[in-house]
C-alpha cells in the first residue's frame, strides 16, 4: 500500500549536498563540500572540563527534565555573551535556548508562516532555511545579493511589492555567499523593518568567526539606532560553528509575543533542549575559555581561506570569480567560461568527482532563477596541503 504522505512534503526535496555525500565514498577524494566546522579545533579539554563541572555542581538539574526556554543559567550566560557583541540590552527573558539554531528556523516556520505566505530570502541564501520554510508551504521571493549583502534598494521594491511575512537575512559571512553586509546597509535594513512594519529574520552563526578587523554589529547591537527595529527582529544565534555542533546548542532572541509561540511550538517538538548539553554550554562560557577558542579558530581558518583564495587565482585565472571571504567556512565562486571551459556547475561537480574533489554546486542555494554558474568550496575541514591539491584537481576538472 502507497503511504500517504501529507500534502506539504510535495514542496521540499531532499538535501542535495546530503545526496552528494554519497559520492564522497572513493578513496582519497578531497571534500569542499561539508558546511561544519573543522573537528580538529573543538575544545575537548575545556568542553570536558565544562561537562565535569556541570555534574559536580548540580547533577540533578543537568540530568532532568528542563525549561522549554532553557537552563536557567545558561540564558544567563548566553545574554552575557550577546552583551560582550554590542547587543547590550538582551535578558535572559528574551531569548529561549534552541537545539541549534536549525530548530529556530523550524519555529519561524511554525509559528509565521501560513500556506501561501510570502517570505523574503538572499539569493543564495542557506539551503536548509529554502527547504523549511517551503515545508510550511511559504512562497519564497529571491532578493539579489552582492560582495556587501543583500541589495538594499532592490529589498526594499521587493518588500513593498510582496508584503512578505518576513524577511530571512545571513548578514555575516551568509553561507552560501560568504558576503559580510555593510554597516550602511545594516542600518538600511533596520529602516526598512519600520518602514514597512516588515519582521527581518537576522541568522547569526558565522558572526564570530572573522578574519582580522571585526564585521559591523549586528542587526540586534544595531537596533537602537533605529527606533522601533527591536519591535520587529528576531535573532538566531548557535554555538555550532564556535564550539561544538555536537552539543546542538542555538537560541532564538525574539519580541516576547512571538517568544511565547515559539516556545510553545517547541513543547510540541522535544520539550527542552538536551540539560545536559545546556549545563555543559553554560560551563565553559562561565569558564571564559571561549575568546581564547574563537582566537584560534580564527587563525587557522583564515589561513585556509588565504590558501585557497590564492591557489584559485593562480590556478583558475580568469575562469572563475570570487570575493576573498573575510570570515566564516566558505568561498562562493562563479565559472566565467573564459578560455570556453565549463560554465555549468552541476556538470562541473560531476567532473571534480572524476578528478578525486567535490563541492556543492550554487544552484540548490537559490529559491528562484539559480545561477547555474556558481558553486560552493568550504575551506574549514581542509589543511592548507589539501587546500592546494584540491584546487589543482578542480582546475584540471574545468
Amino acid at each position: 500500500m502507497a503511504i500517504p504522505f501529507a500534502s506539504r512534503l510535495n514542496n521540499v526535496e531532499t538535501s542535495a549536498i546530503r545526496e552528494l555525500f554519497k559520492l564522497l565514498g572513493k578513496p582519497g577524494i578531497i571534500s569542499f563540500a561539508g558546511g561544519f566546522p573543522d573537528s580538529a579545533m573543538f575544545d575537548v579539554d575545556g568542553i570536558r572540563e565544562a561537562s565535569i563541572a556541570a555534574l559536580a555542581q548540580d547533577p540533578g538539574a543537568a540530568l532532568q527534565y528542563g525549561a522549554t526556554e532553557g537552563f536557567g543559567p545558561l540564558r544567563e550566560q548566553l545574554a552575557h555573551f550577546m552583551g560582550q557583541k554590542g547587543a547590550q540590552d538582551v535578558s535572559p527573558e528574551q531569548l529561549i535556548v534552541t537545539t541549534g539554531s536549525q530548530q529556530a528556523l523550524d519555529l519561524l516556520g511554525k509559528t509565521l508562516i501560513s500556506p501561501g505566505d510570502k517570505v523574503i530570502v538572499e539569493g543564495p541564501t542557506f539551503l536548509a532555511t529554502i527547504q523549511c520554510f517551503r515545508l510550511y508551504g511559504a512562497e519564497l521571493i529571491s532578493a539579489p545579493i552582492d560582495g556587501n549583502g543583500v541589495q538594499t534598494d532592490k529589498l526594499e521594491q521587493l518588500i513593498a511589492e510582496h508584503k512578505p511575512k518576513f524577511v530571512y537575512l545571513i548578514p555575516t559571512f551568509g553561507n552560501p555567499s560568504g558576503a559580510m553586509l555593510s554597516a550602511e546597509r545594516r542600518k538600511r535594513v533596520l529602516e526598512l523593518a519600520v518602514q514597512y512594519n516588515t519582521i527581518i529574520v537576522e541568522d547569526d552563526p558565522y558572526g564570530d568567526l572573522y578574519f582580522g578587523e571585526a564585521p559591523p554589529p549586528s542587526l540586534l547591537a544595531m537596533s537602537p539606532q533605529v527606533p522601533g527595529s527591536r519591535d520587529l527582529l528576531v535573532h538566531c544565534g548557535s554555538l555550532s560553528k564556535v564550539l561544538s555542533p555536537g552539543l546542538r546548542v542555538g537560541w532564538m532572541i525574539a519580541p516576547a509575543e512571538l517568544l511565547a509561540k515559539a516556545t510553545m511550538c517547541k513543547q510540541f517538538s522535544d520539550a527542552h533542549t538536551s540539560t545536559f548539553a545546556q549545563a555543559t554550554a553554560a560551563q565553559y562560557l562561565k569558564a571564559g575559555r571561549m575568546p581564547a577558542t574563537l582566537d584560534k579558530v580564527r587563525s587557522v581558518y583564515a589561513k585556509r581561506a588565504q590558501t585557497m583564495g590564492d591557489a584559485l587565482r593562480s590556478e583558475f585565472g580568469d575562469a572563475v570569480s570570487f570575493v576573498q571571504p573575510q570570515g566564516g567556512l566558505f568561498v562562493w565562486a562563479r565559472l566565467t567560461g573564459a578560455g570556453g571551459k565549463v560554465v555549468d556547475g552541476n556538470d562541473y561537480a560531476k567532473r571534480a568527482i572524476e578528478q578525486g574533489v567535490a563541492f556543492v554546486p550554487g544552484a540548490p542555494f537559490f529559491c528562484a532563477n539559480p545561477d547555474n554558474a556558481t558553486f560552493r568550496l568550504s575551506f574549514a575541514t581542509v589543511g592548507e596541503d589539501k587546500i592546494l591539491e584540491g584546487v589543482s584537481r578542480l582546475a584540471k576538472a574545468l
